[in-house]
């Protein structure tokens, strides 16, 4: 991967994943490419376009997929549980058939039972599926959420229990989102709080992380609240992004952003964030 992270977003298909998602990413400057391959707020597993597939696959665009929303392996609730495993194991097949890099899956909550209990039922299901992705298929990359109710992983540190229920398995890496790990409590915004989440997050998952989402936070650090701003225009703050870029485990790391409007102002953000790789 080059020292040089790639800077794009999460695109719109509307029209088709190849020619919507392709035109968005050209309209806001993007060098890479986040997708969802169905509903994200469903659990209908929505069959892939060949010609659109291929498409996509042949323009050799960095891309990962975002798995459904709903995706809880904690979960208690079989019928959740049930359609959380075909859930991602769909966004792997897709991922597989575009070419995709990484698959974004949320780390989920424990709800109403322990931690110890959810894990082990994390580890009885996901490591069969990180077994079957193909040695050219897309690694399964797990995002730490905000910390709002029994979430799993929310900080740096909560990735290692989890880590570890599945074996450290070698698929298994790591999604970063800014204004989740803000959120929960890592202070990016204050002097040398990007060091110090950096290096905690090389001491736990060296060689893990595979994408940055790139989010600024419309609420204070620590306040549990995954509410996403605009880069530059929330409490982490332009300076932060920049200091991320130079850190040696967010080398050539891809960064994506998942902030609030349309193109004009995905354009902007991905435009500060080059200003500010360039810097």
């Amino acid at each position: 991967m080059s020292e040089t992270p790639p800077i794009g977003g999460h695109v719109m298909v509307a029209g088709g994943l190849a020619t919507g998602g392709l035109a968005y990413a050209a309209g806001i400057g993007a060098e890479m490419i986040q997708v969802f391959v169905s509903n994200p707020r469903g659990w209908a597993l929505t069959p892939g376009v060949p010609a659109e597939d291929a498409r996509l696959r042949d323009s050799g665009t960095l891309t990962f997929v975002h798995a459904c929303y709903l995706v809880n392996l904690g979960s208690p609730n079989p019928d959740t549980l049930t359609k959380s495993v075909a859930s991602v194991r769909h966004a792997l097949t897709r991922a597989a058939a575009i070419g995709a890099r990484g698959v974004v899956v949320h780390t989920g909550s424990a709800v109403s039972r322990s931690r110890e209990e959810a894990l082990l039922q994390v580890r009885e299901h996901l490591l069969p599926l990180l077994d079957e992705i193909p040695d050219d298929g897309p690694d399964l990359l797990l995002e730490p959420m905000a910390g709002q109710g029994r979430m799993l992983c929310a900080t740096v540190q909560d990735l290692g229990p989890y880590l570890a229920a599945l074996d450290f398995h070698p698929r298994a890496g790591i999604c970063l989102d800014t204004c989740h790990a803000f959120a929960a409590g890592h202070d990016l915004a204050a002097p040398g709080g990007v060091r110090e989440t950096f290096d905690a997050l090389h001491a736990i998952a060296p060689g893990r992380l595979k994408l940055i989402h790139a989010n600024d936070s419309k609420d204070p650090v620590g306040s549990n609240r995954d509410h996403h701003e605009n880069i530059g225009a929330g409490h982490i703050g332009a300076e932060a992004f920049g200091e991320i870029m130079r850190h040696p485990v967010a080398a050539g790391v891809p960064l994506c952003v998942e902030t609030p409007g349309k193109a004009v102002k995905h354009r902007e953000d991905i435009e500060l964030l080059k200003k500010l790789r360039a810097a």
